[in-house]
This record gives C-alpha cells, structure tokens and sequence, in this order.
C-alpha cells in the first residue's frame, strides 16, 4: 500500500487552468517527481510517475516541499477541481484534504483505472474497454473560455426524442455575459455552423449543416462554462444542448426522403422492366402477300401456333370482306385440318398413358409377389420346427421384420386393389357410355337421314314445278305460233316427259325410303322404351330383394324389431333422448321444461318446446314428471328415470 503525505502547500506562482509548464514538486526524502501534460486529441490530461524510497514499515511517505509552490486561492473550488484532475488529493489552503475519502489508486478521476502495462504508449496492444465503463470527459480550453467536465457519478442528461432530420440543438445555461463569438468558438469544433439565433434569455438555437454534428454538440451537455478566469456569476453557467425542431430541418428531410423514394420507385421500375417477359412481335397487316406466306405457316406444323394466332387477329381486326373471304376460308380450312392431327397426337399420349399404367400395374405385381415369398419365409421360419433354434434376440428381430413385411405388402396390395377399382370403375362408365352414345348417334344419324330425304324430297318437287312450267310455256308458244311441230320440238317434249317420268319416279323411290326410315326410327323409340322399362323393373326388383333382406333380418332378429317398433322414430329423436338424459342426470332433482328446452336451444335453436315434451311423455320407462313446490312455487318438473325403468321392462 502506498501512503501519500503532503506536509505543506504554499500558493504556486501560475494557475493551473492556463498554464501548461510541468509541475516541480521539492521532495526531502527522495528525489522530486515531474507531472507533465500530454496531449490526447485535442484535450489535455496527466500522467504521474512516482519514484520514492522504501521505508522500514513497508511504507513509502512523499513529502511536498512547502517552500517551492505558491498559488493564489481566489475559488476553492475550482482549485479542488484542477488538483483532482492533477491526480493529487485535493487541499485546503491550510493543507487539510478537501475530501477525506479521496484514493490516490483510483488515478486521476473516479472511475478511470490506474496506470497499467497493458495501457496504450507502453508498447503493448491494450485489452479492449468494457462496455460499461462511464466516458470520461475532461477540461476544454477555448481562447475564450474553458469548459469543466460534469461529475461522472451523475446520471447523463435528460433529452428530448430526436425529430426527424435534426440539424438543429438547443443551448440552454449561457453565462450572461456570453457573445455570439464565444459560441461560435465552443461549438465550431462539433462541425460548420450554418446558423446561430441567440436569445436574451440565456440560450440560443444553432443549425449544423450536417445530422451528425449534433451529436457531436450533445456530447458538450452538462459541461460548466467559465469565461476567462472570472468566477463572476455572470461569466459562469451550466450548459443544456438537447435537440430542437426545425422547419427548414423537417423540410430538408421531407426533400430527401421524397428524392429517396423516387429513387427507390426508379429502381423498382427498372426492376421491372428487367424481369418483364419481352412482349410478343406486332402482328402485320393483311395483305396479298402476307396472306399467302400465313397459308403456308398454317400447312406447317412447327410454325402452326404463330400462324393461327396471326389469322385470329386478322379477324379480329376485321379484314374480312368479300374480295379477301375466299382466302380467308382457305386459311380456315387449313385450321381445320390440324384438329385430326391433335386428335391422334392425344390419342398416342393416352396410349402412352395407359402403357405406362400397366408397366407400373406389373412391376407392382411383381413387388407383391417378392412380398409374399419373404412373408411366407417368415412363417416359415416361425414354426416350431425351426423356431426352438433361434436364439430370444434372433426371435425378436425375425418376429419385428416379419410385422414390418406385412405392413408394407397389405400397403402396396391396398394399392393395387385401388387401382384395379379404379379400373373397373372406369370401364363401367366408359360401357355406359358407350351404350348411350351408340343409343344417340343411331337417332342422330336417323333423325340426319330423315332430313336429308326431305330435302331431297324438296328439292325434287321444285325441279318437278320448274319443267312442268317450261312445258306449259313451250305449249302456249305452240298455240300462238299455229305452226307445225318440228321434229327437234317433239324431241325435246319427248325427253322432257322422260325426265319427269323419272323425275316422278325418282321421287316416289325416296318418299318409299323415307318412310322407311320413319318406321326404323319409330321402332328404335319402342326399343327405348322397352329398355328403360326393364331398367324400371330391375330397379323394383333390387328394392323387393332389399325389403326381403330386411324382412329376413327382422325375423332373424325380433329384439331390433320389437326395437324399431319403439317409440323413438328417427335418429334425431334419439340423440335428443340422449342429450335430454344427460342433461336431467347431472341435475337430480328434476328440471322444468323451460329449463331443458333453453339448454337444448344452445344446440340447435329450431327445437319446439312441445315436440321434446311429446317425445319426453311418449317414453314413461326413461322420464317421470313430478310436482314440486308449495303454493305459489309449485312447478312441473321432469326426472330421469332409466335406471329404474331398465329393472321394470
């Protein structure tokens, strides 16, 4: 343990705030001890080196000479300060300690520990500084004034929550004697000054040109300015920077965002376009030529797609008219052309399909096969004939892989039951299918036929009127004229008779056909008929056996018949029973119909309050209504009973 003892103390001829010369302490036990100050950025702080001769108790003394220092005492307090920051014990003018409790191991300030070989300057790397130690602040010395750091044991200044943007601080506690200049000279270290309001009252508001030279300013708050080396209450004052809210500040920040954002929505944009599918070629405009080389497309198939498309915008578009119609047909007949062509390529790809199904039908059938002769190797190996050589954890596994393979052979074996179900299924469907649709395509292509021979028919009558008028015009020209017939005139009667000899002929072969054709199709209707009566009589039929199945089960069992006979007549009737005798045996002493009925409407709020006492007085073995009360209270209430009806039916 060291132990410093200071003799005396007489005023020194300098004051310590402004002078920089080293300090020379006389010592009559040892040799003197030199203080100096090194420069740390831009703040001053000391450093003491000790060099004094051991004693006989283990203790070294350090005596000051009194005769070598002289100081003026104008502020006590300030002295107390500067000897602190000294890292001596601070004295009175007398020599008695300021603070009685001041450890010189503690260095220089509280909270700032000693010199140690790990410290920068002595040539080793130092350990990194723990999170929790307190800044240290130290004495800022200005042209003007100086600035005394605040006690580090107290908390750090209360601040207001920062505005958006904030270039601006608050500087509050001024000496009153304080100038623009003096301001200027505290804060210009913290960055450039844009501008400077300064108040009457003590404070000022000063804009920085950029966000971060205010936390630089923050950093000053709570530091004492003294101007000069007066201790003048005018002079003095405690600074309080905090933020302050600007508009300029609020309109610049506003600007940098709105310039941020259009930047981000540019980005976005750009983005966008970058991953945006490039669109599709325009379409070119009809024409001649065009029209030729699309026609040729539409005959390819690679290039079928592009060319279809380029067709639906031309009709689209409306370049159909009569000069360009004939073209545009033939473009559509050539579409028209390419639908056999997908119709056989889906038929391949099903018939791929259906390749592929039976291919994994027979490699799962082959799986199960596999399945099956482990499993019976299992058995096998189960019996008694083999199993008494096995040893109990040879059992255990054989028994374990056994289970394992019956698992997965009943999972695979449901598997291809599935499918075969599925198979099934679908080949029913596709049979009925296929008899309803030979049913419609036989009277489609009857009622088809049938038409067509009326307008054969049709068309032959009208050929008929259209000679029979040429006829009658060239027998009215013969009257007029009264001249002879002409051999080429009776020729042309003669075949034009023939041809409605054949003409008249012709036309009674087809009404003979379509009349025909009307009694196919009337006996195909009578078949259908007949068909979907039979279906009718299948249908009862499946219902007649399915009543015998359940007359047989009735007979078979008259206990559920004499139990369908009951008083509950559907499903719902027995779950209110059951929830009406749940609810009654929680509740012993019975309860009101009003009571079980506002139970049962939280289940369902379409119940009738007479149904469920209709249904409750139907069955007297399960619910009893009794009357309970005196006077004015006598109520109806209901009880549950089963118990005692199960002994009596």
């Amino acid at each position: 343990m060291f132990l410093v003892q200071y003799t005396g103390l007489n005023q020194l001829p300098f004051d310590p705030a402004n002078n920089n010369e080293p300090l020379q302490f006389g010592s009559a036990s040892g040799p003197l001890v030199t203080e100096g100050l090194i420069e740390n950025g831009g703040e001053s702080s000391k450093k003491r080196k000790r060099t004094n001769a051991p004693s006989a108790d283990s203790n070294r003394t350090l005596n000051v000479d009194s005769t070598a220092m002289t100081l003026p005492m104008s502020d006590p307090t300030a002295w107390a300060t500067a000897m602190n920051n000294l890292g001596m014990a601070p004295l009175g003018i007398a020599g008695q300690p300021i603070l009685p409790d001041f450890d010189p191991a503690l260095g220089m300030m509280t909270g700032i520990p000693p010199i140690t070989p790990m410290m920068p300057g002595l040539g080793i790397v130092p350990p990194p500084i723990p999170p929790d130690m307190p800044v240290v602040k130290e004495i800022i010395h200005c042209k003007s004034c100086t600035l005394f750091p605040p006690n580090p044991n107290l908390p750090p200044p209360a601040t207001r929550e920062r505005p958006p943007g904030c270039k601006t601080v608050f500087v509050g506690g001024l000496p009153e004697n304080g100038t623009e200049q003096i301001i200027v000279e505290v804060f210009e270290q913290c960055g450039e000054i844009i501008a400077i309001r300064k108040s009457k009252k003590n404070f000022c508001h000063i804009r920085f040109a950029e966000e971060y030279m205010v936390d630089k300013a923050l950093y000053l708050s709570g530091y004492r300015i003294r101007l000069g080396s007066s201790t003048d209450k005018k002079d003095t004052g405690r600074l309080h920077v905090d933020f302050a809210q600007a508009r300029d500040d609020l309109y610049e920040w506003e600007c940098k965002q709105r310039m941020l954002a259009r930047e981000e929505r540019h980005r976005r944009r750009m983005e966008e376009e970058r991953l945006r599918p490039p669109s599709p070629p325009p379409v070119v405009h009809y024409s001649d030529h065009e029209c030729s080389i699309v026609a040729e497309k539409l005959k390819d198939d690679s290039k079928f797609s592009e060319a279809v498309q380029t067709l639906l915008t031309w009709i689209e578009r409306g370049e159909v008219n009569r000069r360009s119609a004939n073209n545009f047909y033939s473009m559509i007949q050539s579409a028209n052309s390419h639908v056999r062509r997908l119709l056989n390529e889906k038929a391949a790809h099903e018939k791929d399909m259906e390749e592929a199904k039976e291919k994994f039908k027979q490699a799962l059938s082959g799986i199960l096969i596999q399945f099956e002769q482990i499993v019976a190797v299992y058995h096998s190996a189960s019996k008694q004939k083999a199993w008494d050589h096995f040893t109990k954890a040879q059992r255990k596994n054989i028994s374990v892989w056994c289970k394992q393979a019956e698992e997965i052979r009943n999972i695979h074996n449901d598997e291809l039951m599935g499918i075969r179900r599925e198979e099934e299924m679908e080949m029913s469907d596709d049979e009925i299918e296929e008899t309803t649709e030979t049913k419609e395509t036989e009277e489609s292509a009857l009622v088809s036929q049938a038409e067509t021979l009326k307008e054969e028919n049709d068309s032959l009558r009208w050929q008929l009127d259209a000679y029979r008028n040429e006829v009658e015009l060239l027998k009215q020209e013969q009257g007029k004229a009264h001249r002879e017939d002409d051999p080429n005139k009776e020729q042309q009667l003669k075949l034009l008779q023939q041809a409605l000899q054949g003409m008249q002929q012709h036309l009674l072969k087809v009404q003979e056909e379509y009349k025909r054709k009307e009694a196919e199709l009337e006996k195909v209707k009578d078949d259908k008929l007949q068909v979907e009566k039979m279906l009718e009589s299948l249908k009862e039929k499946e219902s007649c056996a399915s009543r015998l199945c359940t007359s047989s089960q009735d007979s078979d069992y008259p206990l559920e018949k004499t139990l369908n006979s009951s008083p509950i007549k559907s499903e719902r009737e027995a779950l209110l029973v059951g929830i009406i005798s749940t609810f009654l045996h929680v509740h012993p002493f019975g309860a009101s119909i009003e009571y079980i009925c506002s139970y049962l409407h939280r289940l369902d709020n379409k119940i009738c309050t007479s149904d469920v006492e209709c249904l409750m007085s139907r069955l007297q073995h399960t619910f009893k209504q009794e009357m309970t009360g005196v006077g004015a209270s006598l109520e109806k209430r209901w009880k549950f009973c089963g118990f005692e009806g199960l002994k009596l039916t």
